[in-house]
């Protein structure tokens, strides 16, 4: 942060939103890999890489850099933000004042942009969003939420992070389906 209290845009990743977007991911807070190479997910242990390539999300299979990145903003329409733009190297580093500020400012940052949907990585993003910015709480479900962001469908996939033990590979990839299948149909 500078002395005035704002991020520095080079010490987090950077948003990549536009109005129009077929799908906005929010994760947590990125991470210190992710931050070095500018590449959202980039820990070589997460998840979110081989879960995409198997999801039908895209019909390419990509690998963790700024050009697949591009791809997925430009071509496939996939856009990404983080509920907390302070990257740490693990949930246990964030606090309420956090979630306080992302909160906020994550409905700033979405608002206007009327994406088909908004994809949660994980229910602590999702819950922390609604009791902040809403003062409301979620449903404690997966998958389509009965309560939606300034009107757009809100999804939750469980978090691709290896921290998220409980869940397989097989099991994020069937959720991310069942998320692609329902845009299609709604395309």
């Amino acid at each position: 942060m500078d002395s005035r209290g704002r991020i520095n845009p080079l010490s987090t990743l950077p948003d990549l939103l536009g109005p129009g977007l077929r799908l906005i991911s929010v994760g947590l807070n990125p991470s210190p890999a992710s931050v070095a190479s500018q590449v959202y997910f980039a820990h070589p242990r997460n998840r979110f890489w081989p879960m995409l390539n198997a999801s039908g999300l895209t019909n390419e299979a990509l690998a963790p850099s700024v050009e697949s990145m591009r791809r997925l903003f430009e071509v496939h329409r996939i856009g990404f933000t983080d509920l907390v733009k302070r990257p740490t190297p693990g949930v246990a580093q964030l606090r309420a004042a956090d979630y306080r500020e992302g909160a906020a400012a994550l409905r700033m940052r979405l608002q206007g942009l009327a994406p088909r949907a908004i994809w949660f990585q994980g229910r602590t993003p999702w819950t922390q969003y609604l009791r902040h910015a809403e003062g409301a709480a979620p449903a404690a479900g997966w998958g389509l939420q009965p309560q939606t962001l300034d009107g757009v469908p809100v999804w939750v996939t469980p978090n691709p992070s290896p921290a998220n033990a409980a869940f397989s590979l097989d099991d994020l990839i069937a959720r991310l389906r069942m998320l692609a299948g329902w845009l299609e149909r709604i395309a």
